[in-house]
């Protein structure tokens, strides 16, 4: 019986421990919200890949590389973004996770500035890795004659992902406050949110103030991330509720489109009325409303899916390297496009939307879906962050590190590590990293 452990070693223990995580989830646990978690980010991940339809035709004597976006080349696509574009479910789940974190540290408690500071560890020193990685290969290709152009079309696509994470953190560090405020004025704060949020696209839209519009990463998602605190605390228990909600979200959704300057699209699209994305836009929180109530309808079926042990412990698996997935994954396809091109273009030669084109995509998500569990080999150890036992720090601290974070990634999903005169700004991702070391989200020194 001893000598048991020692076959396949790697497997058994794996399978073992997800097993055991499996069978010792408690009775309270709600598994819905894992679930969504997970199939969520299943969800951004294909989506990023298939519509990222890059391909290569000869130009001279070597392949040349376009990139064609799929929203652009069809827009039949666009309805199809009211299912696809799932980051209100994230802000949906978030809201009932961090409202039961925030409860748990105050009945232990646990200062503000303790509790951010935890929520950060979990949030931020997953990205590390990746900021680290473009402040080393960027000026390193550049050196070796990559152009400027290059870098800062490959860091964009790459780092797209990290603008979600800036407004998630940004919404999770006002958390307390926003929790509060459900708890003394209910629904009405949904609706306030929603109310500012059309306010400041008024405002926004109407006087051509771009950069206003960026008001509603915290505005828009904060009042979504309100409707987590709703489901976790019963004010949408029966099925009639949810349904309604839908309802309004849909209707909201129709008028906003049809009436307003909106595009139908809820992933970013130029050309095709307002972006609703880019800044984020009332249409998302509205898109919310309608995600929310439509999955919390199926909660009894997903429910009961998830008692199964195997995919209750897939959904384990998936959330465990969840941020690493979410983080890398536009990453192996910029490594998987340069490898293709490198070997002549070999696999990209199909033109988007062609039968040939859709028929490869199962290979196409399979070649990608092997590069990316490289990065989670290697890296999704970055996400078993260690407790910290420190004594809890002021406020001021933790906010300090969220901001420098956030705007730093902010500014990489926007301008890449490149500026268009081909200089380096190989210093920008390594304001998160600094952020973290100085205001004491890492522990000094980092353990494992």
């Amino acid at each position: 019986m001893s000598s048991t452990p020692l076959v396949r070693p790697a497997r058994k223990a794996r399978g073992s421990r997800l097993g055991e995580l499996a069978d010792a989830t408690p009775d309270s646990r709600n598994r819905v919200v894992d679930f969504l978690r997970a199939a969520a980010i299943l969800v951004v991940v294909l989506g990023h890949w298939t519509v990222a339809a890059v391909y290569v035709d000869e130009g001279g004597d070597l392949p040349v590389l376009h990139r064609a976006d799929l929203l652009e080349l069809a827009t039949w696509t666009h309805p199809l973004t009211w299912v696809v574009q799932v980051m209100p479910v994230f802000f949906l789940v978030g809201g009932y996770s961090n409202a039961l974190s925030w409860r748990s540290a105050a009945a232990r408690g646990t200062t503000y500035g303790g509790w951010l500071r935890g929520r950060l560890r979990r949030l931020t020193i997953p990205v590390l890795p990746l900021m680290v990685f473009w402040a080393v290969v960027a000026p390193v290709a550049h050196a070796l004659g990559a152009s400027g152009e290059t870098l800062r079309i490959a860091s964009r696509a790459s780092l797209v992902p990290t603008w979600f994470l800036a407004a998630y953190v940004v919404v999770v560090s006002v958390a307390p406050l926003t929790l509060r405020l459900w708890e003394r004025w209910g629904w009405a704060t949904v609706g306030a949110g929603l109310a500012l949020g059309g306010l400041v696209d008024f405002v926004s839209i109407g006087n051509d103030l771009f950069l206003l519009g960026f008001v509603n990463y915290l505005v828009v998602w904060a009042a979504v991330h309100q409707l987590g605190y709703a489901w976790l605390d019963g004010d949408l228990a029966s099925t009639g509720r949810r349904l309604l909600l839908a309802l309004v979200g849909l209707v909201g959704l129709l008028l906003l489109v049809r009436v307003g300057p909106y595009g139908v699209s809820m992933v970013g699209v130029g050309g095709h009325g307002v972006n609703n994305a880019y800044p984020t836009r009332v249409t998302l929180g509205f898109l919310g409303i309608l995600q929310a109530g439509a999955v919390l309808a199926l909660e009894p079926a997903l429910a009961r899916l998830t008692a199964r042990r195997r995919v209750w412990m897939a959904t384990i698996l998936v959330n465990s390297r969840i941020m690493t997935v979410y983080l890398w994954h536009l990453t192996a396809l910029g490594i998987v496009v340069a490898v293709s091109l490198a070997l002549d273009g070999a696999g990209l030669r199909e033109e988007p939307l062609t039968s040939t084109w859709w028929l490869t995509r199962p290979v196409w998500f399979a070649v990608l879906g092997s590069v990316t569990a490289v990065f989670v080999l290697l890296l999704g150890r970055f996400e078993r962050v260690p407790g910290d036992d420190r004594p809890a720090p002021p406020a001021l601290l933790p906010l300090l590190s969220m901001a420098a974070t956030c705007a730093a990634l902010g500014l990489l999903a926007d301008w890449g590590i490149a500026a268009d005169d081909g200089t380096v700004r190989w210093y920008l991702p390594l304001v998160p990293v600094l952020g973290a070391m100085v205001f004491g989200v890492l522990r000094p020194p980092l353990r494992r």
